[in-house]
């Protein structure tokens, strides 16, 4: 019997769909932490020959002003992303006065909590309200969680695959509505499988004893040397607990079951006062210390590994904009910087993720319910601290499986969705992309994150010094190709452009911030 994976793969095939995933549009954002010459978190502003983090399109700040953020716009072609990465990153190793970027996602050497300087955004309302949800996290979760960086990488499906589709299943609900469905199907999916993927390219293993310095865990020291812990099997600490993780959120259920009620959970946790939040206060002698006493102050303090996204026009809230307009693209928010390439990602992971993200819209996507998400949470902290374990089992319902069996058979089905990319960009790059993940699951000692052991250990250094290392040999990369003029002179623009759309903005503000707080969240 045909399953239902193997019956949509039939229908496209017939349909000639795969020919409209040619229209398929990709971007990423790409977060780096700015260092000081040796390897401390650096306590410059964010560079003003950069531009304004608060206006422009491209180089930004997240939680830190030393957490740069570069962020691409949407590209049909696969080699554009990079191509406008590696030029952000020329641009801004020219304007960067003897700092570097580090390249681990796991941070550099951690001086405390309080070594972190906080991102400002300028007296604008907006640019208030950025940096008050700032200080909120710090209060809720501690500033050093938020030096973590990785890759978020977005993708959509064009409106001419979309509509063959809709026919191919039959369905007859308007087209924006399908759209949605079809995308949370992928997310429903993307959750189950999610697993796979930080396995195959965690490369966040170990980390700085700074980063713990006073906090329980339970890693062990690498080396005798005692500089770097780690989990001997684990592939990401990044998405483990060590990362995005605290009480309030762990009690918080949101449904990727459908928009409607993916929208209801999050408003619910935005209007609902959390007893520790209240006791902190919003204002404490007249400064404020987070925008307001509810389990999540704003949409993006859920921290999931994937997001439904719809682009937000100025002062709009993000669930208002999926709400009127649907879900425009996907956010996979699991992505690991890897510390060998300049950019922190490459090619034939950028298609493995887009294969991967099609089988989950294809494969059967059944809603998950309450007893299926324990299993999924179970599986997923399973693999981020123990998936090279050769002996690792999996929960699936009341059954237990070996996770190479698991992985394997996944990524077997990966390789049918493959063909459809291959024949849509006449190529097999597709296909030999998720044909050389096979052999990370039957070796695990060929992931990214075994490799990043296996060095440390062969050259009997720390994981420190690995990243140092990593970052010099980046830096000068960069360097010993500067951007040609006419780049340069176009990024400078921008640049200068930002600054002055940040000054408009400041000088056009009419409200109080409270009315402007009070308007944004009505």
């Amino acid at each position: 019997m045909q399953t239902l994976l193997q019956s949509r793969l039939q229908a496209i095939d017939s349909a000639k769909l795969q020919q409209t995933l040619t229209g398929m549009r990709r971007g990423i954002e790409k977060e780096s932490l700015r260092i000081d010459p040796n390897g401390h978190l650096a306590q410059t502003p964010h560079p003003k020959a950069l531009g304004s983090a608060l206006t422009h399109e491209s180089i930004t700040t997240d939680y830190s002003e030393a957490l740069l953020e570069f962020i691409t716009p949407a590209f049909e072609a696969i080699d554009q992303p990079l191509e406008y990465l590696d030029k952000l990153h020329r641009f801004t190793y020219q304007q960067l006065e003897n700092e570097k970027l580090w390249v681990n996602s796991m941070p550099c050497i951690m001086d405390g909590e309080l070594s972190i300087p906080i991102a400002e955004y300028g007296s604008s309302n907006i640019g208030k309200m950025k940096t008050i949800y700032r200080h909120g996290l710090w209060h809720r979760y501690g500033r050093l969680m938020q030096t973590i960086a990785g890759i978020h990488y977005n993708v959509s499906f064009p409106e001419n695959f979309w509509q063959g589709l809709q026919r191919i299943d039959g369905n007859d609900a308007p087209l924006q509505d399908y759209i949605s469905d079809q995308y949370f199907r992928l997310i429903r999916n993307f959750q189950r499988y999610v697993g796979l993927v930080i396995y195959l390219y965690g490369a966040s293993p170990a980390v700085c004893p700074t980063f713990l310095r006073g906090r329980q865990h339970n890693l062990e020291w690498l080396n005798e040397k005692q500089n770097t812990l780690y989990t001997p099997y684990g592939t990401s600490l990044r998405m483990s607990d060590l990362g995005y993780h605290n009480d309030a959120q762990a009690g918080l259920k949101v449904s990727y079951n459908s928009l409607q009620e993916y929208i209801q959970n999050l408003s619910h946790a935005m209007r609902t006062p959390h007893q520790a939040y209240v006791d902190l206060g919003v204002k404490k002698d007249d400064q404020y210390q987070q925008l307001n006493a509810n389990i999540l102050q704003i949409e993006n303090e859920y921290y999931g590994s994937i997001r439904p996204k719809r682009t937000i026009q100025r002062g709009e809230r993000p669930t208002t904009a999926l709400a009127k307009r649907g879900v425009e693209y996907i956010e996979m928010r699991c992505v690991d910087l890897d510390p060998y390439l300049p950019i922190g990602i490459g090619k034939r992971q950028m298609r493995f993720l887009e294969t991967f993200a099609l089988f989950c819209l294809l494969e059967d996507s059944p809603e998950i319910s309450d007893q299926e998400l324990e299993c999924i949470n179970f599986n997923r902290e399973a693999i981020v601290l123990n998936g090279r374990n050769p002996e690792l089992k999996l929960h699936c319902g009341s059954n237990e499986v070996g996770f190479h069996e698991w992985a394997s058979s996944v990524v077997g089905k990966i390789q049918t969705v493959a063909k459809l990319l291959d024949e849509a960009h006449g190529t097999d790059l597709y296909t030999k992309a998720v044909e050389s993940q096979q052999e990370k699951i039957s070796s695990p000692e060929k992931t990214r994150s075994a490799k990043i052991i296996q060095q440390i250990r062969n050259e009997d250094t720390s994981f420190y010094q690995f990243a140092m290392q990593q970052a010099k040999q980046h830096e000068a990369y960069f360097l010993e190709k500067p951007l040609d003029a006419a780049d340069l002179e176009m990024l400078k623009t921008a640049a200068n452009q930002s600054l002055a759309d940040q000054t408009q903005i400041e000088e056009s503000d009419d409200k109080t911030f409270e009315q402007f707080l009070s308007d944004y969240f009505r």
